[in-house]
C-alpha cells in the first residue's frame, strides 16, 4: 500500500510521515538527498536551468515510485511526485521560468511515466493557512527557507487548493492550522482514527 503526504511547506508532512511510520509501522520514504548537477547552475540562472533542474526532478521522483510500486511494504511517502508536478513545475511555468514549449513536453513525459503506475492508495492533504505555514517556518528556523515570500506561499497554497479538489484519488484533508500533532497526543490520535476510519473502516 502507498501513503501519500501532501501539504505546502511547513505544514508538517515530515514529522507526520515519520510519526505515522512510527505509530502503524510502515516504512518512511523521504525524498532523496543526492547529489544534484544542476543545483549550482539553476541558482546562478534560474530561467535558463529551471527545465533541466525539474526533469531531473522528475527522474529521481519517478524511480521512487517505481520502487514502491514493487515493495510488499506499506510506503508512507513524505511529498509525492504529484505536487512536484503539479505546485512546484506549475508555479515555475507561470513565474516564466520554463516555456510553455517546455512544460507541454515534460508534462507529455510525466503522462507516459505515469500510465505504468498508479495513484497512491490514500493522499493525507495538510491543509494550512498561510500564517500558520509563515509560523512553523519561522520556528524551525532554516536558514535556505528565510527568504520564502508571503507572496510565493500564498501561490503554492492556491495551487494545492485547487489540484485537491481536481485530485481523481482517495484524499483525506486534514485541517492543519489547529493541529499539534507532535506535542499533543490527543491530536495525532484524532488523525489515526481518520485514516483508520479511512483504510479499515473501524469507525
Amino acid at each position: 500500500m502507498h501513503i501519500g503526504i501532501a501539504g505546502n511547506i511547513g505544514s508538517g508532512k515530515t514529522t507526520l510521515t515519520r510519526m505515522l511510520s512510527g505509530h502503524y509501522g510502515w516504512t518512511p520514504k523521504y525524498e532523496a538527498v543526492t547529489y544534484n548537477p544542476y543545483i549550482e547552475d539553476y541558482y546562478s540562472d534560474i530561467k535558463r536551468w529551471s527545465f533541466n533542474m525539474e526533469v531531473y526532478f522528475l527522474t529521481q521522483r519517478f524511480k521512487d515510485v517505481l520502487a514502491i510500486a514493487k515493495s510488499e511494504d506499506t510506503i508512507i511517502q513524505d511529498r509525492t511526485i504529484l505536487e512536484g508536478v503539479y505546485i512546484f513545475t506549475a508555479n515555475n511555468r507561470d513565474m516564466g521560468n520554463i516555456s510553455e514549449r517546455d512544460f507541454a513536453t515534460y508534462m507529455d513525459l510525466f503522462e507516459a511515466m505515469m500510465s505504468i503506475v498508479k495513484l497512491p492508495d490514500l493522499l493525507i492533504y495538510l491543509k494550512s493557512s498561510i500564517p500558520h505555514l509563515v509560523g512553523q517556518i519561522q520556528k524551525r528556523g532554516r536558514e535556505y527557507e528565510k527568504g520564502i515570500s508571503i507572496e510565493y506561499l500564498t501561490g503554492l497554497n492556491e495551487r494545492y487548493e485547487k489540484w485537491i479538489a481536481e485530485y481523481k484519488g482517495e484524499v483525506l484533508t486534514i485541517d492543519a492550522d489547529n493541529l499539534d500533532f507532535e506535542k499533543r497526543p490527543e491530536d495525532f490520535s484524532a488523525i489515526t482514527d481518520m485514516i483508520d476510519a479511512r483504510l479499515y473502516g473501524l469507525f
